[in-house]
């Protein structure tokens, strides 16, 4: 689209054209420039002209109170200085600041402003999805979306993740951050040859009823085995790069052509945890959306001055973004040990902040800032077919925005660092805790409400499971395989007649659909028969869905018992316990300084 069409023409901001609606409580997206502006829109303190690394180039004057546009002389002249400035900027301290508002800060009293009637809350720390809530109704809310829309880049994974993105389900995305040098002012960060390794690499899970979220860091030094991986070339045709045995995680991606789809099959074949989506993003993505929000809040414990990284920071809090943010995360050699696996805790940290950040209500009712957040976003963004449009990456958001910031824990991948059978600088799984931190992702168990959490499902299931319990032998049950390993319905049939006396049971073959959780539907009439086959199973008052029943081989009504993802094998019952595991871990909503 042209300057104009996106509304930049006649050196207009498109956020400055976002006016509240006094008769809806909402904003709209004004795309005219002729239109008249709100006293609303028009009396922000507008964009000052960045210098190198994306920061302010001097002091923000408000603009006019008309909504009149910048002095484009002034905007020149500002942006000829900010060229000449190549080094990392100081930082913005919070404390002991000057009562006037310091450079790149909004001068003057803010207007009134009436809140809209419903906050636009998101949550869109796993690298912007959270802008897209902005979006607006009408044409103009149209077209910026189809503008978006063309910002986003897709890769096609093929089996290794879903097919499409579901709102009622648990859902897990890969969130890849390479070390690749595309970009202005990149040239001197990360590995020169590098194609794109899997520098950074989060694991995102989100529970099916959205009451926690963790998110689990993979070390890139940590030995795996790659699994071969078939990928998609740019002619249309498929091509399987061979798998490696006991190497480097970083390698799952860029080397020998390897697709962010590779290094999904890879988490899966290590972990046993099936992801469903990748985001990706590059250095940029970190300069741009830091920027677009003004800033993350970082501390340390002390003073860094990092010759690597250039990061230089006083101790205590302080603001960063665009290159001095880079900066702050890719820093390794002042923190902890000067290993990457405390880098990891510094970026966990800053992603904790980042997401207060972008939910808190300075950002959220800023159509400014939403505007900007949503650009960054899209154009930082490489994304998995399935999840390619906005409106599926706005989906994502919503469900995001439920999880409370309290419940989202951030761990790494238990591992034993530097171990004498490998060599130097590599990490091994914890074979004593690894497994159990990959169960708990499985099955959807809090790292951070585990105990409140359980007792609220075991109230739960002693109020559905109340009343009284037909014999094993009345049950009638049809079992299919929605998700399970292959066979588990045969074993589950098997088990159910010979151990428990079920003998009115047959298998129903595979489900339509792939579950996350193991199911049973029944009828009204059928509710004894439910809780005898829930008490036999182990299934939870939430696993028991009243509905019809079906007709069974012999012709007579029958419940119908769904093997979810979660099935853990024939006569292991489902509300087996799953204890927290013993690992380090932080939470979304507390303030930690970096050491």
């Amino acid at each position: 689209m042209d300057a104009q069409s996106r509304g930049r023409g006649d050196q207009i901001d498109p956020a400055d054209q976002w006016v509240l609606n006094p008769n809806t409580g909402e904003y709209e997206l004004r795309l005219t420039p002729s239109a008249a502006q709100s006293p609303v829109s028009g009396a922000r303190g507008s964009t000052p002209p960045t210098g190198a690394g994306g920061r302010t180039a001097g002091p923000r004057k408000a603009a006019p109170r008309n909504g009149a546009p910048r002095n484009a002389a002034a905007q020149t002249a500002a942006a000829r200085e900010g060229a000449t400035r190549t080094d990392v900027p100081p930082q913005r301290r919070r404390r002991g600041a000057p009562e006037e508002p310091p450079p790149g800060r909004r001068g003057g009293r803010r207007p009134v402003q009436r809140k809209p009637k419903k906050a636009k809350k998101a949550l869109m720390w796993t690298g912007g999805t959270m802008a897209f809530v902005l979006v607006g109704v009408g044409a103009a809310g149209y077209f910026y979306l189809q503008h978006l829309e063309g910002n986003v880049t897709t890769t096609d994974v093929g089996s290794a993740g879903a097919s499409n993105f579901s709102k009622d389900e648990a859902f897990s995305v890969l969130i890849i951050g390479t070390d690749k040098r595309t970009g202005k002012g990149n040239e001197g960060y990360g590995d020169k040859g590098s194609s794109g390794h899997a520098d950074t690499t989060i694991l995102l899970h989100v529970a099916e009823d959205r009451s926690n979220a963790t998110a689990l860091s993979i070390p890139r030094d940590l030995i795996v085995d790659i699994p071969d991986c078939p990928t998609k070339l740019e002619d249309g045709s498929e091509k399987v790069v061979p798998g490696l045995r006991g190497v480097r995680f970083n390698r799952s991606l860029g080397e020998d052509g390897r697709d962010p789809g590779c290094t999904m099959r890879t988490v899966k074949e290590n972990t046993g945890i099936q992801v469903d989506h990748f985001m990706m993003a590059d250095f940029n993505a970190v300069k741009t959306l830091t920027t677009a929000v003004e800033g993350v809040d970082v501390c340390v414990e002390k003073p860094v001055n990092d010759k690597e990284s250039k990061l230089v920071l006083p101790a205590g809090e302080s603001t960063v973004e665009g290159e001095q943010a880079l900066a702050f995360v890719r820093t390794r050699k002042s923190f902890g040990n000067s290993g990457d696996l405390d880098r990891i805790k510094v970026q966990q940290q800053f992603l904790g902040s980042l997401m207060r950040k972008m939910s808190s209500s300075d950002t959220l009712t800023s159509p400014s800032k939403l505007l900007k957040l949503a650009e960054a976003a899209t154009e930082a963004l490489t994304v998995d077919k399935a999840i390619g449009s906005v409106g599926t990456l706005k989906d994502i958001a919503l469900e995001l925005k439920k999880v409370p910031t309290k419940n989202i824990a951030f761990a790494t991948v238990p591992v034993k660092d530097n171990p004498a059978e490998t060599v130097k600088a590599t990490v091994v799984l914890d074979e004593s805790k690894a497994p159990q931190v990959f169960d708990m992702i499985k099955n959807d168990v809090s790292f951070t409400e585990v105990k409140e959490r359980k007792k609220k499902e075991k109230d739960a299931e002693a109020a559905r499971l109340k009343g009284s319990k037909a014999p094993a032998s009345e049950v009638r049950v049809r079992v299919l395989n929605g998700g399970a390993v292959t066979g588990s319905a045969q074993k589950t049939l098997q088990y159910l007649q010979v151990e428990e006396g079920v003998t009115k049971s047959e298998n129903g073959g595979n489900a339509p659909a792939a579950l996350a959780r193991t199911t049973l539907e029944y009828a009204p009439d059928q509710a004894d028969q439910a809780r005898r086959l829930a008490g036999i199973m182990g299934l939870s008052g939430s696993a028991l869905k009243p509905g019809e029943s079906v007709t069974n081989s012999q012709g007579v009504p029958a419940m119908t018992l769904t093997l979810g993802r979660d099935f853990k094998g024939a006569g292991v019952k489902l509300d087996a316990p799953v204890e927290a595991a013993d690992v380090e871990k932080s939470t979304a909503d507390k303030v930690k300084c970096a050491s």
